[in-house]
Formats: structure tokens, C-alpha cells, sequence
């Protein structure tokens, strides 16, 4: 096969060929990505299909953006073995694969299997796009070219909901499957034509099977931890046995990658502060994106008891405003100190936390799109920010492994961000069950109206008077479960301002972007 750099497609398809790569990157990564979500409103009908509860149900999510998690780091080995065009390829037909499975999935064994080799897919193909569109933008252009992708990276999870929705509505859970495929045909015929290939003068890269093996252990021990925890208890030995193991993993493959010849993740970049504290932003983006759009839709179908379509359209307003962002923030990245706009996107954020903490059932619909939309615009600004810092601050020979890695750390913040917050608002609201159960007394008059009230309607409608009062206590303990579930979500609403809010530290040592030295000297 001829070698065709990106020198030389820019070559043949003119000034817009930049343009046309970016758009190819930002189509495979955005279709990918929108799966990640676009199941969540699939789970009860999977649930009853396959006879199966809420613990293996939630794998569904959880197995999806572990691998996602995990294949972040074979970004750079993919550029250095194959190249950029066959990577990316690869990661269309195995993304393809993963999707037909799953609607054909007689199981869900083999639905979580599709949903692994999807994640996977999903995590490869997002380095690559990254570093290519980053090297094809020159240096006054990046921050507009990677906020167009990040775009599409954001846009994405928002509208899975809807699109999961609408599919389940109008056909069967098995669709949402085949859903992205005409999208990931025309990927792979894009990137066929415009994604450059393997560099012939890049060195090819020993894989490391065992730093590998070492960071999906810890990964998976950690998911499991979080997942699980709250149900066997967080001080449980079986709780015990997998924050051990996985922080056992951890710390191996961290002493393995500093003695390997050829890493899969670089640990040498953390000795650079400016990339440590785009990585600590981008691990706490990577939460707050994901925990929020995870709890959002579960909040409004659980507490306002919205139906999956609608709970979907809540973010669409969202959504719309970050297509109009992103390239504005792009503009304002390259022209302004990334520590102030990574500030103003923390507290704007932060300000939309707060807003839909003081939501509850009699919220109004463009009320809570309203907020959504303020955390969004605060993300918009983030997300270029962050990885303009990431990739400016490392050496063109730190490139690949900077971009996998500022991936890899920003969905691990997702990955821990959904997990941790779900049980954090499981706990909150099981404390708050208790209190709110606490003060049922004789003495409590609220709830004796309560009960009265609705022993009156039972009379009226016919009830026998044996289960009138049996019935009205029924109806007082929904009553308080509903007030506790409520109360937990704002509680994970308050979480994630408070998170925000303690990560303008590390946002201000960001400071000014400066090109290392190696940069500096080849200039």
C-alpha cells in the first residue's frame, strides 16, 4: 500500500482536507460514544427479556466504558504499529461486530460481550482521531480543531438517550444496536479515503502484555468495588479482597510501566505540571460529564416519572447550545490563558449543580433543561481547555502516549464518576429513608392529616374497611421512599458542585501553555 501522510493529502484535497479529517475523526468517536448512553433507557426492557435483575443489568453500562476505559492507552502502540487509517478501520468493523451481537444477543452474556467489544472500539478509535486532527491543525488552530471534536465527544452521551428512547418507542431494544450502523459504514468509507497511514519513519512499538493485563485488573477490580459496594457493604471482605487487588494491580503496573522500554502509558508525562493538572481536570470532567448525564435522565424518570423519550429531551436544549459553544471556545482557547477559562468552566458548571439541586417533582420541564443547559456551556469551555494543555505540554515525541493518556484519564473520571455517584446517592437516600421513617410518630401531625386524607379517598372509592388503614400506611411509606430518592439525588447533585468547586486548584496551576523544550528547539 502507498504511503499517504497527511502531507500529502493535504496535498491532493486542498485547505479543506483539515476540515474533512476532523469531521471523519469526530464521526467515528461521536457514534461510539453515543452508545455509551443510548442503553441506559433500554435496561428495564432488557431486564424483562432476559429475566435478569439490576446487578447484571448495570454490567451493561459499566462493562462498555471499562473497556473504553482500558483501550484508551493502545492509541499510541495503534499509530506506531498500523497506523492511523488501519487503526481507525479496525476500530469501525469491530465496533460494527459488537453492535450486531448485541441485537442478536440470545442472552446477556453474550449482550455484555457485545457490549465489551463495542467499549473497546469505542476507546480505540478516540486516540487516534485526536492525535491526527491535532496534527494536522498548525499551532494557532488546535484549540478551534479540538473543540470541534470534543463537540461531537460531548454531544454525543447527551443525545444517546433520546436516540435510545425514540428507537425503543418506534421498535424493540434490539434496534438500538443496528441504530449507529449506517453512521459507521459511512466512517469507515470516510477514513478510508481521508485517515493517513502508518508512518514508515515511526519506530514500531514492543506491545506490553503485562502493564496491559496489570491496568485492565485494576480497572475492573475498582468498577466492581464501586458497583458493588453498597450492596456487600463497603468494609465486606469480598469488598476488602477487590480494593486490595486492585490497588495492588495499580501500583504494579505503575512500577512496570517505569521500568518498560516501551510503555503504554507514559508515566514520564506526570512529571510535567502543567499536563498533571490538565489530567486532574480532565478526570474530574470526565465525572461530572458522565455522572450527570447518567443521573439526569434516572432523576426525572424516577422522581417525575418523565417516559424515556422524554427523560431523553431534557438535554436536547443542551445539546443544541454546545454545537453552538464549542467553536466559540475553541476561538477562546486559542486566544486566552487556558487557567481562566478552565476556571469560568469549573464555576459555571458548578452554578448549574446547584440549580438542579434545588429541583424536585414540581419542577418544570424547561426549568430543568435550563440548568442542564448552564452545566454544558461550562463543559463546553472546559474540555478544549483541558486538552490544549494536555497535548501542547508534551514533546512531539510524547504525543501519541499524552493523547491516549489525557483520554484514558478523563473516561476513568467517567467510569468512577457514574459508579461512585450512584452509590453515593443510594447511601444518601437510604439515610435519608431512615430519618424521614424516624419521625413517623402519633405525635407527627403532617403525616396523621396524610393518612386521614387518604383514608377518606380509600372509603370513597369502596375499600373495605380492613385494608383502608393497611392501604393509607402504604402509601405514606411511598411517600417517604419517593422524599428520600428525591433528597438523594440532590445530594449527588451537591457532590458534583462541591468536586468542581475544590478543582479550581488544580485549574490554577495550569497557567499559560508553553511548548516544552524539545518543541522550542526544533522551532
Amino acid at each position: 500500500m502507498t504511503s499517504e501522510s497527511i502531507e500529502t493529502l493535504s496535498a491532493h484535497y486542498g485547505p479543506y482536507y483539515k476540515w474533512i479529517l476532523t469531521t471523519t475523526g469526530m464521526l467515528a468517536a461521536m457514534t461510539m460514544i453515543l452508545t455509551s448512553t443510548m442503553v441506559n433507557v433500554a435496561v428495564p426492557s432488557i431486564m424483562g427479556a432476559y429475566g435478569v435483575g439490576q446487578d447484571q443489568a448495570q454490567w451493561m453500562a459499566t462493562a462498555f466504558l471499562a473497556t473504553m476505559t482500558a483501550s484508551q492507552l493502545l492509541g499510541a502502540w495503534t499509530i506506531a504499529a498500523v497506523g492511523p487509517r488501519a487503526g481507525y478501520l479496525g476500530a469501525v468493523v469491530l465496533f460494527t461486530i459488537g453492535s450486531l451481537m448485541g441485537a442478536a444477543a440470545p442472552n446477556i452474556d453474550v449482550l455484555i460481550v457485545s457490549r465489551i467489544v463495542q467499549g473497546f472500539a469505542a476507546g480505540v478509535v478516540q486516540p487516534i482521531a485526536m492525535v491526527t486532527i491535532f496534527r494536522v491543525f498548525p499551532t494557532e488552530q488546535r484549540g478551534l480543531a479540538l473543540s470541534v471534536y470534543g463537540m461531537g465527544i460531548m454531544i454525543a452521551p447527551i443525545l444517546g438517550p433520546v436516540v435510545g428512547g425514540m428507537a425503543i418507542d418506534t421498535w424493540s431494544w434490539r434496534h438500538l444496536f443496528l441504530v449507529p450502523l449506517p453512521i459507521a459504514g459511512l466512517s469507515f468509507v470516510l477514513g478510508a479515503v481521508f485517515m493517513p497511514t502508518r508512518d514508515p519513519d515511526i519506530k514500531r512499538l514492543r506491545f506490553d502484555w503485562v502493564g496491559y493485563a496489570l491496568v485492565v485488573g485494576t480497572i475492573i477490580c475498582v468498577m466492581i468495588f464501586i458497583a458493588n459496594g453498597q450492596r456487600d457493604g463497603w468494609t465486606s471482605s469480598a469488598s476488602m479482597m477487590r480494593g486490595l487487588i486492585g490497588l495492588a494491580c495499580g501500583v504494579s503496573f505503575v512500577f512496570s510501566q517505569l521500568r518498560s522500554d516501551s510503555p503504554i502509558l507514559d508515566c514520564t508525562l506526570f512529571k510535567n505540571q502543567q499536563f498533571v493538572a490538565a489530567a486532574v481536570l480532565g478526570f474530574v470532567f470526565g465525572a461530572g460529564n458522565f455522572g450527570s448525564t447518567y443521573i439526569i435522565p434516572v432523576f426525572v424518570q424516577s422522581v417525575q416519572n418523565f417516559t424515556p423519550t422524554a427523560a431523553g429531551m431534557v438535554t436536547v436544549p443542551a445539546g443544541m447550545v454546545l454545537m453552538v459553544m464549542f467553536p466559540i471556545a475553541g476561538r477562546l482557547v486559542d486566544t486566552f490563558p487556558v487557567r481562566y477559562l478552565a476556571i469560568f468552566g469549573l464555576l459555571v458548571f458548578a452554578f448549574g449543580a446547584i440549580l438542579l439541586h434545588s429541583t424536585d417533582v414540581n419542577t418544570a420541564y424547561w426549568t430543568l433543561a435550563y440548568y442542564v443547559v448552564i452545566g454544558r456551556v461550562g463543559m463546553s469551555v472546559m474540555m478544549p481547555a483541558i486538552n490544549v494543555t494536555a497535548l501542547k505540554s508534551v514533546t512531539p515525541e510524547q504525543l501519541n502516549q499524552g493523547s491516549g493518556a489525557i483520554n484514558f484519564i478523563r473516561l476513568m473520571g467517567g467510569a468512577v464518576g457514574v459508579n461512585g455517584l450512584v452509590a453515593f446517592m443510594e447511601r444518601r437516600a437510604e439515610f435519608h429513608g431512615t430519618s424521614y421513617t424516624a419521625t413517623q410518630t402519633p405525635e407527627n401531625s403532617s403525616s396523621r392529616a396524610l393518612l386521614e386524607q387518604v383514608a377518606d379517598i380509600l372509603h370513597a372509592v369502596g375499600v373495605p374497611d380492613a385494608i383502608v388503614q393497611p392501604g393509607a400506611l402504604h402509601f405514606l411509606s411511598r411517600v417517604i421512599e419517593a422524599q428520600a430518592n428525591t433528597m438523594g439525588f440532590k445530594d449527588g447533585f451537591m457532590l458534583l458542585t462541591v468536586v468542581f468547586i475544590l478543582a479550581l486548584i488544580p485549574a490554577w496551576t495550569m497557567g499559560r501553555v508553553k511548548s516544552p523544550p524539545s518543541v522550542n528547539k526544533k522551532k
